[in-house]
């Protein structure tokens, strides 16, 4: 019609159809395709695993699963850092359908019974521990029963789904079995009863839970199928133009959606090599990896590629085998985005935006799109997904380059969240979109830009905060009266936490106080970096408490405002 108004709509269709199997599936069809291809080669563990290996390791550890008595649908929840037996737990799980449970390896007490509780988890796999982290003692102090128990005959009253704990290295622990017990456990269990498992499978099966933090407080477990997951990495794979050539280094936790799914599902789909540099990022361990094992792909958020590049010996590392990789989980300085394509020889370098929610990948830029488009949007929709661009308030949908709320729809949309379905509803309406919360603008050849968010969120260095989980956490200490916290500009991670806090009469408390309190309780990244004590928030006349007026007031008193300014992609 003439005159009409272009909407913010735009579907990516795709010459290559949507994969419509399970992941044991396709892995056993690349591991018979690329039997002698290196699958996995953790560096700091010293181990390497062919193609055809790593399915012996994954078939073995499907087989402990069951003999461990766990069936199809039960959680299996995994708390530990980079290591090969994670990947092999992820597509072990996938292989009988048992649901794997992803736990941060930063969790401390009160988000690990959190998280197992609300998860219903059954069987609880965990490392002994990592630096000043002891996952152990972690461990029994939300689970005392465990250690009195005999191995998977766990009672406990605060946690009474959970059977069985495993300790995946280590010294042997009470009430726990190891690594090697469960594997020769599943030794005892025959081909074919693993076989029968396997085909019971339906690509619409949940096989996954990660935790998200929630706007309500707690952290929401979004639930994620076969098809979610296989189609989303493989996709993302095809971005990049990956092949059973490429290998790529993944500096990225597993526990979350960009190393488990951008990076090791992209990998499997494609039969390429994951390559593990160390148990937690590391600069140096990355630049040693990508040189040594010649990679041809780097993954990471932001904060890593700054480190990467303002390490004294950068120059020392020989990175001409890198070719692409993507970057994301947070907006990236636009100079920073230029130096990883030149300096790095990342020319293919690409950008992923999305969340948990969509498992995760949403829109991505391409290899052949230019550095501009790589620096100035997050790219075009996913292949077989839809993305609109309405108004928060109405709904409606937005005319081209007018800014809205992204929403997203299609094959990437998670199940729920887990025994949650009022907040499923919020999140997704009737017509099936995602709303995301986030804020963009869709130009007029759907390259799609963030511009803000809408949900009270706080990005540091690729971890996704909600204040109102720090704050109920903070409400809890015995002198804090009300509490709101915000998110401030910051040059290393994009963003920090403050918290303003109001006291209860007569009470006296100290910032050092504040973030003591809240060591080893919740997740480091999460204690806010800057404190102050007010006497009250500056508020509407309605008493809606203005965030944006606490966040401008405290970039002038901490001198952010050159930070603030930073451009970003």
């Amino acid at each position: 019609m003439p005159g009409r108004v272009s909407h913010s709509y735009a579907f990516m269709g795709s010459e290559k159809p949507l994969i419509g199997k399970t992941i044991p599936d396709m892995f056993d069809e690349i591991a018979e395709k690329y039997p002698e291809n290196d699958a996995i080669v953790s560096i700091h563990q010293g181990l390497r695993y062919t193609y055809r290996e790593l399915q012996k390791e994954v078939n073995r550890a499907a087989k402990g699963f069951l003999a461990l008595g766990l069936q199809k649908g039960d959680r299996l929840a995994v708390w530990a850092t980079n290591i090969a037996e994670w990947i092999i737990c992820q597509f072990a799980t996938a292989k009988v359908g048992i649901i794997m449970v992803n736990i941060n390896p930063a969790y401390r007490t009160h988000e690990l019974l959190y998280a197992l509780k609300q998860s219903e988890t059954e069987a609880l796999f965990l490392i002994d521990r990592f630096k000043t982290s002891d996952y152990v003692g972690m461990f029994y102090e939300v689970c005392p029963e465990a250690g009195e128990s005999k191995p998977g005959k766990i009672s406990c009253e605060s946690l009474p789904y959970l059977k069985t704990a495993v300790l995946m290295r280590g010294d042997k622990q009470p009430g726990m079995y190891t690594w090697d017990e469960v594997m020769k456990m599943g030794e005892e269990i025959h081909d074919d009863v693993l076989r029968e498992h396997q085909e019971e499978l339906d690509f619409d099966d949940p096989i996954n839970i990660q935790y998200t933090s929630g706007t309500t407080g707690f952290p929401k477990g979004v639930v994620l199928t076969h098809h979610n997951i296989l189609n989303n990495g493989y996709f993302i794979g095809e971005c990049m133009k990956f092949t059973d050539k490429d290998r790529l280094c993944i500096p990225v936790p597993f526990y979350h959606c960009f190393g488990m799914i951008l990076s090791n599902m992209a990998c499997m789909t494609h039969g390429a090599t994951m390559v593990l540099p160390a148990e937690y990022f590391d600069p140096v361990s990355t630049l040693e990896a990508v040189s040594k094992e010649r990679c041809t792909a780097l993954h990471g958020v932001p904060t890593m590629f700054v480190a990467e590049l303002e390490n004294p010996r950068f120059e020392e590392y020989d990175l001409s085998s890198l070719r692409t990789g993507i970057m994301a989980g947070s907006p990236c300085p636009t100079e920073y985005m230029k130096k990883v394509s030149n300096l790095m020889n990342m020319k293919e370098v690409v950008i992923t935006y999305g969340q948990t929610e969509a498992s995760p990948g949403i829109t991505m830029s391409s290899t052949h799109d230019s550095l501009e488009r790589r620096v100035s949007t997050v790219g075009k929709p996913m292949p077989h997904t839809e993305v609109k661009i309405t108004d928060p308030k109405t709904g409606k949908i937005m005319p081209r380059g007018e800014t809205g709320e992204i929403c997203a729809r299609g094959y990437p949309i998670m199940r729920c969240y887990y025994n949650n379905p009022g907040a499923t509803e919020k999140a997704i309406d009737k017509e099936g979109w995602l709303h995301t919360g986030d804020l963009g603008i869709l130009d007029d050849e759907d390259y799609c830009k963030i511009t803000g968010r809408l949900k009270d969120m706080v990005i540091r260095g690729g971890e996704n905060i909600y204040p109102r989980e720090i704050e109920e956490f903070l409400y809890t200490h015995p002198d804090v009266s009300d509490v709101q916290v915000i998110g401030v500009p910051d040059a290393k991670f994009g963003e920090e936490l403050m918290a303003w806090i109001k006291l209860k009469e007569g009470r006296t408390l100290t910032a050092d106080e504040v973030k003591l309190f809240c060591k080893g309780r919740i997740a480091h990244f999460k204690i806010p970096r800057y404190i102050k004590f007010v006497d009250d928030f500056p508020m509407t006349v309605t008493g809606k408490i203005q965030k944006y007026k606490m966040r401008e007031e405290s970039i002038k008193e901490l001198g952010l405002d050159e930070v603030a300014k930073t451009e970003t992609a």
